[in-house]
Parts: structure tokens; C-alpha cells; sequence
């Protein structure tokens, strides 16, 4: 069904898909919205509670339409990929509604915090713990790359885990800058500074190639804590990355096996004819053999991760006193229900997470999947404006993305 009112020309369907924009049942009939989460640049991300199923919690991304209008198409362009992609490591969207003043997409809730906070938290942490993720990256990737959808903003901030348990999945969120090979040539420069392909840079007709760059850049950051290319002027990191000038530093990559490095190389390549697939990158020694190293590198990894990843407490604290507050008012009410179970919300300790604990004492950090992120392929963001100095010695995590209405010298088209 088309967004904002336009018309259906085709015919209706027989049984109706709850991915399908619902305007018949508003969705205050289904879920009980409560707190904020994150916003964007046309939207705002809200926790709900199914009213069916009370306990089970979602994200709720609320665009208002007034704000959106003349980028309608971004939000269309969204929605399609999201209907499309059905994946375990992929966060999907569940239910559309609609009224007259905005679009609501009902979506999983991941509560599993982010990939590089997960790993500084960790104990210990190998190659083949790297090799693990990566894995369920590139299963992820080339599935979409299978049904024709290029992310095109594959990057750290983007992978959430799924749950706070060690086993848990990684998930893929944020598909605000994709787009299908089906709509077009694709050309645009648009991705986030340090992630984004030689090819999107120089401007050139470019295709699913670029994810599997990104996730050489991801692959790398995961074995040594720093990204691969760094400089403090933004000229100089985009020629770097144009030119595909990395090194492995000593001593940072000394234990570091030469599998890995090679897996890298094939991902980080700039003649794109030559860079790995999904699929070839999935059948590497390093990733399907046994050729990750089991040596504990977490010192190295973690230390570097925390100089250039680490997110400022104080954005921590006041995220954690928002949403505490409102899971608080969720408890409140849940306690006046007999279905509902008793919550009690506190941080954990003190590093900005979100616990809620049920009466059996399950604790599940609270992180809304891409809760922040920007809705739709229109930042208002210059590439001057957005690029971010990579240097291993300065906190690079406010990584902002590459406005697709911006020329590589910063340039309205």
C-alpha cells in the first residue's frame, strides 16, 4: 500500500501483511507507547508494549510526516527495504501503521548494547572471537546483497547485539542510506567518513562492493582498536582512503596471524573487480578454516578501543535518566495490571546502560535498535562538517555520515 494517501491502482491483496502500511487499526490499539528513546532528523524511536502480550517490548521509529514532507521518497525507500529483508542477524521491521499526521514502524528491540562496548567489557577476546562476528556480518550482508539491497552505512554504531548474554547474535540496523539495485544506478556519495569505498568517494557508479569494504575497515578495527585510516585533515583521510594506503603498525598487529591481514587485504581492496564477495570472504581460511588465532588479545584491543571509541560518560549518564525514567512510569502502570510483570529499573553500574529486572531477576540492558540514527538518505551534514579527525589517539565514535547532497569537496550538487 502506497504511503500518504496516494492511491492503489493495483489490487487488494487476499490476506493482508502487517508489514503493509495499516491506516484501518490505529496503532494505540495494539501497543501502549511509552518512552523516548532516540530521535532523528524527521523522527523520534518510542518504546512500546504489546497490550496482547504484555512484557513483550518494541521500538517504535514515529515520523512525523509535516516534517518529512518533500523527502517522502526516503521514507518509501526505507519501508520497501525493510519489507524485503528477513534475516536472524538483521533487525526487522514488524508492523507499518499510519494516520493523518504520521508513519509508525513497529521493530525489534535489541537490548544487547553496542559491538566495541561489549568487547572492551569482555575478559578475554581472540581472533576467533573476531572472526565470529565478522561471520555473522557477512551472512547478513550477502543475504541482502542476494535480495538486490545495498546497506551503503555498514559500520560499528550500526552492529547491536540482540540480547545481554555471551552467546548472543550481532544485528545489522539502520537502513536509513540503503538502497535496491533494482531503483537505479547508484552514484551517490553518502556512507560515514573511515567506512565508506574508494569508488563512493571518487563518485563513481558503484555497487555492493562497497558494503564488503566497510566490513574490511570493521574487520580491521575489531584485531587492533584503531581505524585503518586516520588523518587530521579530512583531505588527506579521504585521499588515503582513495588510494587504499594502510598499514598493519607494529606492535599493535605483531600477534596478530597473517590469515587475518590477508582476509583484510582481499576486503580492503581498491580495484573493486579484485575485492572478495560476500561469498568468497565468507569461504576464507580465517573465517570458514581454522586459522584465527586463539591468543588472547583483549589488552591491545581494548585499550585502543576505549582512546578511540569510548562514548563521553556524561551521554551515558543523561540517556540512562531518560529512559529510566520512563521505565519507571511503565512500571508504575504495569504494577496496577495482575498480567503485567513488576519492574525494577536501575543503571548498571554506572557505565549509562539500562537494567530492567522482572521478578525473576532477569536484568536486559536497554538499547533501541538505531534509535538515533538518522531516518533517511538527506543529512543536512556537509562532508567537511561530518568528518571526524581518525587518529588513534582521539575518541572518534561521533561519527556522522556523508550527505548524499554533498560533492566529496563539500559542495552542493
Amino acid at each position: 500500500m502506497p504511503l500518504f494517501g496516494k492511491k492503489d491502482s493495483g489490487k487488494k491483496p487476499k490476506t493482508k501483511d502487517t508489514k503493509e502500511l495499516n491506516k484501518q487499526m490505529s496503532i494505540d490499539e495494539k501497543y501502549n507507547l511509552h518512552g523516548l528513546l532516540g530521535t532523528g532528523a524527521f523522527s523520534e524511536v518510542r518504546l512500546a508494549e504489546s497490550k496482547d502480550t504484555p512484557g513483550d517490548h518494541f521500538a517504535v521509529k514515529i515520523i512525523d510526516k509535516k516534517a518529512l514532507k518533500g523527502k517522502e521518497e526516503s521514507l518509501e525507500n526505507e519501508i520497501r527495504v525493510l519489507r524485503r529483508l528477513t534475516h536472524p542477524n538483521i533487525v526487522q521491521l514488524l508492523e507499518t501503521y499510519e494516520d493523518k499526521a504520521k508513519v509508525y514502524l513497529v521493530m525489534e528491540l535489541v537490548t544487547g548494547g553496542e559491538l566495541f562496548d561489549r568487547i572492551v567489557e569482555k575478559g578475554s577476546y581472540t581472533e576467533k572471537d573476531a572472526s565470529h562476528l565478522i561471520r555473522q556480518i557477512l551472512e547478513a550482508v550477502d543475504y541482502m546483497h542476494e535480495q538486490g539491497v545495498v546497506h551503503r552505512d555498514l559500520k560499528p554504531e550500526n552492529l547491536l547485539y540482540y540480547s545481554p548474554d555471551d552467546d548472543s547474535k550481532i544485528m545489522i540496523s539502520d537502513f536509513g542510506l540503503s538502497k535496491m539495485e533494482d531503483s537505479g544506478i547508484m552514484a551517490t556519495a553518502c556512507g560515514t567518513p573511515g567506512y565508506v569505498a574508494p569508488e563512493v568517494l571518487a563518485q563513481k557508479p558503484y555497487g555492493k562492493a562497497v558494503d564488503v569494504w566497510s566490513i574490511g575497515v570493521i574487520s580491521y578495527i575489531l584485531l587492533c582498536g584503531y581505524p585503518p585510516f586516520y588523518d587530521e585533515n579530512d583531505a588527506n583521510l579521504f585521499a588515503q582512503i582513495l588510494k587504499g594506503e594502510f598499514e598493519f603498525d607494529s606492535p599493535y598487529w605483531d600477534e596478530i596471524s597473517e590469515s587475518a591481514k590477508h582476509f583484510i587485504k582481499n576486503l580492503m581492496c581498491v580495484t573493486v573487480e579484485k575485492r572478495y564477495t560476500c561469498k568468497q570472504a565468507l569461504a576464507h581460511p580465517w573465517i570458514s578454516g581454522n586459522e584465527a588465532s586463539s591468543k588472547n588479545i583483549h589488552g591491545t584491543v581494548s585499550e585502543q578501543l576505549k582512546k578511540n571509541f569510548a562514548k563521553s560518560r556524561w551521554k551515558q549518564a543523561y540517556y540512562a535518566a531518560t529512559v529510566i525514567r520512563q521505565m519507571q512510569r511503565m512500571a508504575l502502570s504495569s504494577n496496577s495490571s495482575a498480567s503485567a510483570p513488576t519492574l525494577n529499573i536501575s543503571t548498571d553500574n554506572g557505565n549509562g546502560k539500562i537494567c530492567v529486572k522482572s521478578e525473576a531477576e532477569a536484568t536486559a540492558p536497554i538499547q533501541p535498535a538505531a534509535a538515533a540514527a538518522p531516518l533517511s538518505a538527506s543529512s543536512t551534514s556537509s562532508v567537511n562538517e561530518s568528518a571526524q579527525p581518525l587518529s588513534p589517539h582521539n575518541d572518534i565514535n561521533n561519527h556522522q555520515r556523508i550527505s548524499p547532497n554533498c560533492s566529496f569537496s563539500g559542495q552542493a550538487n
